[in-house]
């Protein structure tokens, strides 16, 4: 007669297979990845793309797309609207988002011929550069900026408040006339009192802001507020001669656009379509 073995568990005991945790919650529910390892024809997305919380689900796709792509691939609105079905007004719009959270750059320049194109830089991580730079040592950083970006002796004789505000606000709305003069707080608050000794000398705001944003160069700006510094310095004016007239302001000067039907650079207060391309549409609502 055989005899039980009591180190043999009972079958209430023993774990059922298909069960191996049975105290996980909603094992059946939520995201499941079924992932193979990629060899080749891949493409590495970080998780701050494809997880923004601030960009649409069209422009992280079309910035996925773009990192996809070969260097010298052609990526105007065009190219992309004839890829994709979404149209150029959708597509123009989810590259103003992508360029507005540093994962595009794109610049005008100017070629042999005249023209002002468009170039534009794929970023797959903003903020992260590809040369190595020294670290400056304690307050040597905050030292170089000074020294570059206040305009030397260029002070207004009597620094109101006022004056000083209204030199603040002016140099806060430069990158409204061209988005690489966006100024820091720092910057800003060494070349007010170069903009108060203009404003003082009775120059409008309207022809610093002249002064400061004309015929800037075409490719990026790597110190904006240094440029500025020069300018203030270079440029400004002798003190009006009592009982002078003041001079009428320049023409107001719209900052540069990139057209959302070719590409175009132009000017004009806010995105859209240059001269060609309304004209051209305006024919077709003519015609139909």
């Amino acid at each position: 007669m055989d005899t039980q073995n009591p180190s043999v568990p009972t079958h209430a005991h023993i774990r059922v297979a298909t069960k191996k945790h049975p105290n996980r919650r909603n094992p059946h529910g939520g995201l499941l990845h079924d992932n193979t390892r990629h060899t080749t024809r891949f493409t590495v997305i970080g998780n701050h793309l494809a997880q923004h919380p601030e960009l649409s689900l069209l422009a992280i796709g079309l910035s996925v797309h773009i990192q996809s792509l070969p260097a010298g691939s052609r990526i105007d609105i065009k190219s992309l609207a004839a890829r994709f079905p979404e149209g150029t007004t959708h597509i123009a719009a989810a590259l103003r988002e992508l360029e507005a959270h540093g994962y595009l750059r794109r610049t005008r320049e100017r070629v042999p011929d005249g023209r002002i194109i468009t170039r534009t830089t794929s970023c797959n991580q903003p903020g992260r550069s590809r040369t190595d730079t020294p670290v400056p040592g304690p307050g040597e950083a905050d030292e170089a900026a000074r020294r570059q970006t206040s305009p030397r002796g260029t002070r207004p004789a009597c620094p109101a408040p006022a004056l000083l505000q209204q030199a603040t606000d002016l140099l806060s709305r430069l990158r409204r006339e061209d988005p690489r003069l966006l100024l820091s707080t720092s910057d800003t608050a060494h070349l007010t009192p170069g903009v108060a000794a203009w404003l003082e000398r009775d120059v409008t705001p309207a022809a610093v802001r002249h002064a400061l944003t004309t015929d800037l160069p075409p490719e990026r700006l790597h110190r904006p507020a240094a440029l500025l510094a020069h300018r203030l310095t270079a440029q400004l004016p002798p003190p009006p001669p009592f009982g002078a007239r003041q001079a009428p302001p320049p023409p107001t000067r719209h900052p540069l656009q990139t057209c959302d039907g070719c590409d175009r650079a132009f000017h004009a207060p806010e995105p859209g379509h240059c001269r060609d391309c309304r004209a051209g549409r305006t024919e077709l609502l003519e015609a139909a």
